[in-house]
């Protein structure tokens, strides 16, 4: 009978030595968790693009007549109106008799000047010179360009095709341009594309923004990232989207238990807005509550980000700023 005892506890503390490695291997397997507040603060669903600054109507402007460049009115930046004389060109011959005539003296020339005017080259449209391509004396035809002008500049967008539903004229955008990054031009969507592209294997249909207003940095030929805003909202209850659990059905979060020693408590919240990093909590929490997080090793991501080749910020169709 003792041994029998003896045994019995031998085989207890052997099955309470198993019980409590794996507890303590369940422990230390178990991820690092951090608590986070539920704050109020602002989210924003959102698509990103790239896109390039263009000259809505882009007018290559050429002289008539084959001959020499004598003076170009215009410079770069420019603002001119429809009829405005920009350049002026002598033809072939005319080139000839006024170098004949200079040879002969001023008055020679300043007479033949008089009988053979120039040929004029006129602005078909109000807008603004954004390249001056050729300057006096040089040769010129009918398919070299003297000037180029631009009624306004726009926003050219790239947009993946599964993003497509979500964008809509009128809509709200913001423009960042590579080159000032701090500056956030405010625009809308002016005209979307009836016809696709391929760029790298991927479907893109080009979008026109228009900003609102363009300030005199902008240039033709300028990288930007454009941010489509599909909703925002202000001073609402803010949550990490790390700390989501379950299904789109069925939404929890675990919260700190109630008392020492207890394992954390899992409630089931209402969301809103999702821009991939934030959510925005409709229900099941108070502003000040306290929620588990599990920690992310650096470099990694989380939340329902969409990879894009054509995204400007190295992937995610959604951001928040």
């Amino acid at each position: 009978m003792k041994k029998i005892l003896i045994v019995l506890i031998a085989l207890a503390l052997i099955a309470g030595g198993w019980a409590w490695r794996r507890a303590r291997a369940a422990r230390d397997n178990a991820p690092a968790m951090r608590e986070v507040v539920v704050e109020r603060g602002a989210i924003r669903e959102t698509v990103l693009a790239t896109g390039t600054v263009e000259p809505q109507n882009r007018v290559a402007l050429a002289s008539p007549v084959s001959g020499r460049l004598e003076e170009v009115l215009p410079r770069e930046g420019d603002q001119v109106q429809r009829g405005q004389t920009l350049a002026l060109v002598s033809s072939t011959e005319r080139a000839t008799l006024l170098d004949a005539a200079r040879a002969r003296g001023p008055e020679e020339l300043a007479r033949w000047e008089q009988l053979y005017k120039p040929t004029p080259v006129i602005a078909p449209l109000d807008g603004t010179v954004i390249a001056r391509l050729l300057e006096p004396g040089q040769s010129v035809s009918p398919d070299k360009a003297i000037l180029v002008l631009s009624d306004r500049l726009i926003v050219r967008a790239q947009v993946d095709e599964t993003d497509m539903a979500r964008i809509a004229i009128g809509q709200r955008t913001e423009i960042r341009l590579d080159a000032y990054p701090r500056q956030v031009l405010t625009a809308r969507v002016e005209h979307i594309a009836y016809e696709s592209r391929t760029v790298n294997n991927v479907t893109i249909y080009n979008v026109e923004i228009a900003p609102d207003e363009l300030p005199p940095f902008v240039r033709s030929g300028m990288s930007a990232g454009v941010t489509f805003i599909l909703r925002a909202t202000n001073d609402v209850l803010v949550l990490p989207a790390e700390a989501l659990r379950g299904t789109r059905e069925r939404r929890t979060v675990l919260v700190p238990a109630a008392a020492p020693r207890l394992p954390p408590e899992e409630r089931e919240v209402e969301v809103g807005i999702d821009d991939g990093r934030t959510v925005e909590l409709l229900n099941g929490l108070a502003e000040g509550d306290r929620v588990l997080v599990p920690e992310v090793a650096l470099g990694t991501t989380s939340g329902p980000q969409k990879s894009s080749p054509l995204s400007p910020f190295g992937g995610g169709g959604r951001r928040r700023l």
